[in-house]
């Protein structure tokens, strides 16, 4: 039996006119009887709170299958990922192994001097002389630990300096940013040489360098090899101003903040003069002069 639209109309506007009272007589209860009215809401609470628990359930089930679809989903990424880095892993050590054939053969046709055995000694830096005219760190490794003057005083992020006095238990590391110490380095990226020279600030100054060379900022600035104190190659610092002829190096190492150095035989501390043995051969030298003149 269908319903006339003029009946329908008339019920949807009983309908409406039933719940603006409804909600009318709730409103004035609630207002008029607030602790009633909490109670009848808290007792339709728990009264829709098993429904609502039943009806929680699948959708938390499904979220919990779509997580897992999910996970399964970045998991299956993951594994593809992983083999193509796996295979281009593979494909770089196959390179690998024949570049070091290749290397091995060419040092043996060249009959290139292999590089010298390396030694160490790990320090713990136990007292900081900086002062208003030297830039040094005391370090509790000596001659009983092997040390040697000349040896260089590196971290894992570069060179910190090289040692300049050794005692039997201690040792000093004269650092780059002493006004003493000289530094024969390189451009990295271009080769241009230069002469990374201390003034006891935090920002060591580069000197000598060709007029033509194109120093820029952000240049890395390794060892050069020259003079026979350090290795070519070990890490400095990197370029951060140049200003005409004068160019500035951030030390990679924060030397204000080591703790702990490691002291390298490179097999190149003969290098450097004794000056123990200078002063005996200028006190010599002036003893033989005197007694000329007194003849």
């Amino acid at each position: 039996m269908r319903i006339s639209a003029a009946r329908r109309t008339a019920i949807e506007r009983i309908s409406f006119a039933l719940l603006v009272a409804i909600s009318i007589v709730m409103i004035v209860v609630g207002k008029a009887d607030q602790v009633a009215f909490q109670s009848l809401r808290n007792a339709a609470m728990d009264a829709a709170a098993p429904a609502l628990d039943m009806l929680s359930r699948p959708v938390a089930a499904l979220d919990a299958a779509a997580d897992r679809v999910r996970s399964f989903i970045a998991v299956y990424r993951d594994n593809l990922r992983l083999a193509e880095e796996n295979e281009r892993l593979l494909g770089w050590q196959q390179v690998a192994l024949r570049l070091s054939a290749e290397n091995a053969q060419l040092r043996e046709l060249s009959k290139l001097a292999s590089e010298p055995a390396t030694s160490f000694v790990t320090a713990r830096v136990i007292a900081d002389s900086g002062g208003a005219y030297v830039r040094s760190v005391m370090v509790n490794a000596g001659h009983d630990n092997g040390v040697a003057r000349g040896q260089a005083a590196v971290t894992g992020e570069g060179l910190v300096g090289r040692v300049s006095e050794v005692g039997n238990r201690a040792s000093r590391i004269l650092l780059i940013t002493d006004m003493n110490s000289r530094v024969p380095v390189i451009v990295e990226s271009t080769r241009y040489r230069a002469i990374l020279a201390g003034d006891n600030t935090a920002r060591p100054s580069l000197r000598y360098f060709d007029a033509a060379a194109a120093i820029r900022t952000g240049d890395r600035i390794v060892t050069s090899g020259q003079g026979g104190v350090f290795p070519p190659g070990l890490p400095v610092g990197v370029v951060t101003s140049v200003d005409g002829e004068t160019a500035r190096v951030e030390p990679f190492v924060a030397l204000a903040q080591v703790d702990y150095l490691r002291l390298v035989d490179y097999g190149l501390a003969d290098a450097l003069p004794n000056p123990l043995a200078v002063a005996a051969r200028g006190s010599k030298r002036a003893e033989s002069v005197g007694s000329l003149l007194r003849r």
